[in-house]
């Protein structure tokens, strides 16, 4: 394996090296565009420059980057460095369980205690927190964001850039829109349309969510 470096220095991009480091992969630091963490250290590894950086170094990249409130940002990184897929890491935690035909794209990081259990698809650049479950011929699309805890039943899916909080149960069969946000410890029992954000048990639209359109990965 190639050295890792990892864009972005917050709490995801940390946890990110953290499992890298435990699957035997070295992480040379991070990179960041907030000019005063440069030179920095952040949980033993440096904060090496600017993200735009990472172009000319001979290291597989990580996007780590984003938050409910600014979850397009992972995809508007990816696309302004310009990278060819090849420079993506993906990078399990030794945890991670990945059941038989089941994949897993470049650039997506599953941390600590993940289990995939039969034929789930998960794309590229898709952010998994720890003890999330993804059951049988669920599909992930690129940019998703599926926060610690989750659990989706057999056949759901979550389209491009959805971002699901910690803790949220989707039903079987369930689709969540692009760029549609689940809030936290929601119960979602029919489909979400895109560019919404739904919360509460069951879960309800709220309100349109306030996000740039993005265009389909």
């Amino acid at each position: 394996m190639k050295d890792l470096v990892i864009v972005g220095a917050g709490g995801f991009a940390r946890e990110t090296a953290s499992a890298a480091l435990a699957g035997g992969r070295r992480v040379l630091g991070f990179v960041d565009d907030n000019p005063d963490l440069h030179g920095t250290v952040r949980s033993g590894l440096p904060i090496l420059g600017p993200v735009d950086s990472v172009i000319g170094l001979d290291a597989d990249v990580v996007v780590c980057v984003g938050n409910p409130r600014n979850y397009t940002v992972r995809q508007r990184i990816v696309e302004r460095l310009g990278l060819p897929a090849g420079r993506y890491a993906t990078v399990l935690h030794p945890s991670v369980t990945i059941g038989t035909g089941s994949s897993v794209g470049e650039g997506t990081v599953l941390l600590a205690g993940t289990v995939l259990t039969a034929d789930v698809t998960v794309g590229a650049h898709v952010a998994v927190m720890p003890q999330v479950v993804l059951t049988h011929d669920d599909l992930v699309g690129s940019y998703a964001t599926v926060a610690s805890g989750v659990r989706l039943g057999g056949g759901a899916i979550l389209e491009t850039g959805a971002y699901v909080g910690s803790g949220a149960l989707i039903r079987e069969g369930v689709t969540v829109g692009e760029w549609s946000l689940v809030g936290m410890g929601s119960v979602v029992l029919r489909d979400v349309p895109p560019g919404q954000v739904w919360a509460g048990s069951p879960a309800r639209f709220l309100r349109n969510a306030t996000v740039p359109e993005r265009q389909n990965t």
